[in-house]
């Protein structure tokens, strides 16, 4: 007789965030009896409403390897300041050797971005904005000098709340 957990009896939760796998990499290693591989992944999480973050597992198989990274994300979750469907201002992140700018752009025009950058901000909601990678190709360094660049906006209102004075 098969014992009951507690998670079979629970009615399962639907998730509104969205996952997207950035890149799995596959690494090799020679044993005497032959190659044994391991695999990394780069998973970018976010509700298209303002919230994303980003996780990267390992394990010796691909699935694994994405469900870790998936678990990482959803704790690494960071609020994103966004005015309408774009960004406020100009801004630049970096980390590492990656670099990227991004730039506000008008209704209509899109995600014009590449890569990594693409996923982190199509997840985290904004829907018009201008990218460019200016830095190293790694992905997960670009993926993290965009959440960096994300979290270097600010609002009209939170700068004069900082300089103390009205808008």
């Amino acid at each position: 007789m098969k014992k009951s957990n507690n998670r079979d009896n629970m009615p399962e939760q639907k998730s509104d965030l969205e996952e997207r796998v950035v890149f799995v990499n596959r690494c090799a290693k020679v044993v005497k009896g032959g190659r044994r591989f391991s695999f990394s992944a780069v998973v970018v999480v976010g509700d298209r409403n303002g919230k994303v973050g980003y996780g990267f597992g390992k394990a010796n198989e691909v699935a694994e390897a994405i469900r870790k990274s998936t678990e990482l994300a959803k704790k690494s979750m960071t609020p994103v300041c966004m005015r309408d469907r774009t960004i406020p201002h100009e801004v630049r992140g970096s980390f590492d050797g990656g670099k990227v700018l991004l730039k506000p752009a008008s209704p209509g025009t899109g995600v014009i971005a590449g890569g990594g950058m693409r996923v982190v901000l199509e997840v985290s909601g904004i829907r018009d904005v201008l990218g460019k990678s200016m830095g190293s190709s790694n992905k997960l360094n670009v993926v993290k000098a965009t959440l960096d660049a994300l979290s270097k906006l600010r609002s009209k209102e939170q700068i004069a709340a900082m300089r103390q004075v009205q808008v």
